[in-house]
C-alpha cells in the first residue's frame, strides 16, 4: 500500500513545530527533543518523516558551525592509540624502527613512512591509511 503525502497535515506540523535555522543552544536542545520524539514514532507518517528530515538538516547545520570535527593528524592518531592501550613508545621499537625513530615519529618530528604506516596498521589492526 502506498501512502500519499498530505500537504494539509504537513502544513499543520509546520505551524505546530515552526522549524527555523537554529541559533541558540536552547533552540538546539528543543529541536533535538523533537527529533527524538519523531524517531521514536513506530508508525511515522510521510509528513512526520519530511519534518524529521528538515529538523535533522537544521541540527547538522548548527553542529557543523558550532561543533566542527577536525581531522586528526597521523601523529595524533598514533598518540591516541598508544595512550588508549596503555602502551609506551618503547612498545613500538622494532615495529617502526629504533628507539630514536619511534620517538621522532610519535612526537611528530618525523613523518610516518608508507612502510611504517603499514606496520602500524597491522599492529593496531586498523587501516594504514590513518597514518598517511
Amino acid at each position: 500500500m502506498t501512502t500519499s503525502f498530505n500537504t494539509t497535515t504537513y502544513s499543520q506540523l509546520l505551524v505546530e513545530l515552526q522549524p527555523k535555522v537554529i541559533t541558540t543552544e536552547e533552540e538546539y536542545d528543543r529541536t533535538l527533543e523533537t527529533v527524538e520524539k519523531l524517531m521514536a514514532c513506530k508508525n511515522r507518517t510521510p509528513e512526520q518523516t519530511a519534518i524529521l528530515q528538515l529538523l535533522v538538516t537544521l541540527i547538522e547545520e548548527y553542529e557543523n558551525k558550532h561543533y566542527p570535527i577536525e581531522a586528526s593528524s597521523p601523529h595524533a592518531i598514533l598518540q591516541h592509540l598508544i595512550e588508549a592501550r596503555g602502551m609506551k613508545q618503547s612498545d613500538l621499537v622494532g615495529i617502526i624502527g629504533s628507539k630514536g625513530v619511534v620517538s621522532e615519529v610519535v612526537n611528530g618530528n618525523r613523518a610516518i613512512s608508507k612502510a611504517q604506516a603499514k606496520a602500524l596498521g597491522e599492529f593496531f589492526h586498523i587501516s594504514p591509511g590513518l597514518f598517511i
